[in-house]
């Protein structure tokens, strides 16, 4: 996945790189937060439905381009957002969906794991809610959200910037467990505000991205269309229990 003429990263300008992605991803996530927001009676701020898928594509938006200057400043923009066709598209889509199952099932087995042990459960109801709120909110949801910011925009950051910005780290070149341990546990740890078991639920599935983009050489595309077909189909399920059509768990 690395070739090796690639130009190695130092631990300090790997960590300014991170810093700075992250900076822009929470301050391009402002503006559309303060346009669809507003404040309740007992002044506390909320935000419309609009309002915070608006928010996390604007957000995830502004992150991938700040990916991107640091990946064409390295010559590394090919490497890392592989997304040339595969060599077989078949073989692709069946990887994509033998994943798709099973992180849904992971979802079910996780959240039972976690609540044995007494931690807490992920509470994704209030993003449920929003999803469900309208035909339009639903469409909007899929297409900002499920497609654009956690489908592409995840699998670009997570398992494409990070795992090739890990790979040309001294100490890590060539290791390919530490670099699928390490990617998993960052991309879990941003989803803390759904509580401890919400973050080893989310990392377990980085892990098993983090193994598909290495078994697939690089190539982003299975692992993109697991994670687009994934939140497309927590959210449609969510949907179809609300209009009935699904009867509510």
């Amino acid at each position: 996945m690395i070739r090796s003429d690639a130009r190695e990263l130092g631990w300090g300008r790997f960590i300014w790189q991170f810093i700075t992605i992250l900076l822009v991803y929470f301050i391009a996530q402002i503006p559309p937060a303060l346009i669809w927001g507003f404040t309740t009676a007992d002044g506390q701020f909320s935000i419309t439905s609009t309002g915070a898928a608006v928010s996390t594509a604007g957000g995830m938006a502004g992150a991938l381009l700040m990916a991107w200057y640091w990946l064409r400043r390295d010559d590394a923009v090919e490497q890392a957002w592989n997304l040339k066709a595969p060599t077989s598209w078949s073989t692709t889509l069946g990887w994509a969906v033998a994943a798709t199952v099973a992180i849904i099932g992971w979802f079910t087995l996780g959240a039972m794991l976690v609540e044995a042990i007494g931690l807490t459960t992920p509470d994704v109801g209030q993003v449920l809610g929003w999803v469900t709120e309208s035909p339009f909110q639903f469409a909007l949801w899929i297409v900002m959200v499920a497609f654009f910011s956690a489908g592409f925009g995840e699998e670009l950051l997570w398992r494409g910037y990070l795992m090739d910005r890990l790979s040309r780290l001294g100490g890590l070149r060539g290791k390919v467990w530490p670099i699928i341990l390490i990617q998993a546990i960052l991309f879990g740890l941003p989803h803390a505000y759904q509580g401890l078991g919400g973050v080893i639920i989310t990392g377990v599935v980085g892990i098993g991205l983090g193994w598909l983009r290495f078994h697939n050489k690089g190539n982003l595309w299975a692992c993109i269309i697991a994670h687009v077909a994934v939140d497309t189909i927590m959210m449609s399920l969510s949907y179809a229990t609300k209009l009935g059509i699904m009867p509510a768990t």
